[in-house]
């Protein structure tokens, strides 16, 4: 049975408002295990995102997971934050190091959690939440080194977190080397793939370039080709649906959709891989 998992981003205006509820609206019905709220980097969305987690978490049956990072906050403000959800309700934190904002390098809170691993461990002493943390099938751009990036990985999971959901990726063949350097590893803890359907083909190259994401030739063809001839829809539903399909007969038994806040495309990606709205599960056995 494959599970599904959705994230938003907390708006910043009335009009995106709309539009986030209206995506929230449209994907809940598919059952997720949950749906997860960003932190901008910089931590500049704090407030935005505090609000867009206490709305979901007393308006849908949903499990909420809220984005906790070590920018900008010291360790007491970021504990405070962390009971408070505890106390509403929240079970399910995606704990990151956090980015920087736009140009600058990452430098921590003088009083603030050095790394994910230090807030992980901060996080098991408040509650006993379920904590999903960040993973790079193709390597994190700071990192050293692939191996030095699963070793990474495995530390922030020994440290108590539950499960990664990994950065987007272009082909099923990028996760599946990924989860063997992992197992190789002795990771055992679950590995969630983060599918990105192509909304927008101008924001994923940009998106790509900044994650390290490499982007196959013949997709780079096909939607140059689609943007041309009005296709990219069709060729962006068709992509994703196939790269899920992949995942899911290669063992993956759940997947997490970034939605960008437009439920549309990966509504339709839903239903093409035979989820429904009231079940949302797939017997793939």
């Amino acid at each position: 049975m494959t599970k599904v998992s959705f994230e938003f981003f907390p708006p910043r205006d009335l009009p995106a408002s709309f539009k986030l509820w209206e995506a929230v609206n449209t994907l809940t019905p598919f059952d997720p295990e949950f749906v997860s709220v960003t932190y901008g980097a910089g931590g500049t969305t704090r407030t935005l995102t505090h609000q867009a987690v206490d709305a979901l978490q007393t308006t849908q049956t949903a499990n909420v997971a809220a984005h906790l990072t070590c920018v900008g906050a010291s360790k007491a403000e970021t504990l405070q934050i962390a009971q408070d959800y505890a106390k509403s309700g929240v079970r399910d934190i995606v704990a990151l190091r956090g980015d920087a904002p736009k140009g600058k390098a990452f430098t921590a809170h003088p009083e603030g959690f050095q790394s994910s691993v230090d807030l992980i461990e901060g996080l098991r002493m408040v509650e006993d939440f379920n904590i999903y943390v960040g993973a790079y099938p193709e390597t994190h751009p700071e990192a050293a080194s692939g191996h030095a990036d699963v070793a990474c990985l495995k530390a922030k999971l020994d440290a108590g977190a539950t499960a990664a959901i990994t950065q987007f990726f272009f082909e099923a063949d990028t996760f599946f080397r990924f989860r063997d350097r992992c197992v190789a590893a002795g990771i055992t803890a679950p590995i969630i793939p983060g599918i990105l359907p192509v909304q927008s083909w101008n924001g994923v190259q940009k998106f790509a370039k900044s994650c390290g994401a490499h982007i196959p030739q013949v997709l780079q063809a096909g939607f140059s080709n689609a943007q041309r001839d009005g296709t990219h829809e069709l060729l962006a539903q068709a992509h994703a649906t196939e790269l899920c399909d992949e995942l899911i007969q290669g063992g993956v038994d759940h997947l997490h959709f970034y939605t960008l806040n437009s439920a549309n495309l990966t509504r339709d990606v839903c239903h093409a891989l035979g989820f429904t709205a009231q079940t949302a599960l797939r017997d793939v056995a």
